[in-house]
């Protein structure tokens, strides 16, 4: 059996960048379960319509983009970027006028 080396160009990071609509109570509640999905499928909310998962390799990420993709609610608008560890090293955050160092990745090996 091949071993593959884990590095920052084999992990990935998903985005989820949402606009859903929310003027009515069934649109909201749509809304809401959508979001209550991403998070059961093991995404954290950066904002409150951009959620981000870890994913050990892009064959792991290809699975979570097929169970986003089964969720999309019927109206909205839903993007999914995939980029690597290495490429979310770089990100920048800003709270205020003050930067934050990036929150650290999972320390666990996912296995599946």
């Amino acid at each position: 059996m091949e071993q593959t080396r884990l590095n920052a160009y084999h992990i990935m990071w998903l985005f989820v960048f949402f606009d859903l609509p929310v003027t009515t109570k069934k649109e909201r509640k749509v809304a809401t379960r959508f979001r209550k999905e991403l998070m059961q499928d093991g995404f954290t909310m950066m904002q409150f319509s951009v959620y981000t998962r870890h994913c050990a390799s892009k064959e792991s990420a290809d699975v979570h983009v097929t169970r986003v993709k089964a969720s999309v609610p019927e109206k909205g608008q839903i993007s999914i970027l995939s980029i690597t560890d290495k490429q979310y090293g770089n990100i920048q955050n800003f709270w205020g006028t003050k930067s934050k160092p990036l929150p650290e990745g999972p320390k666990q090996l996912e296995l599946f």
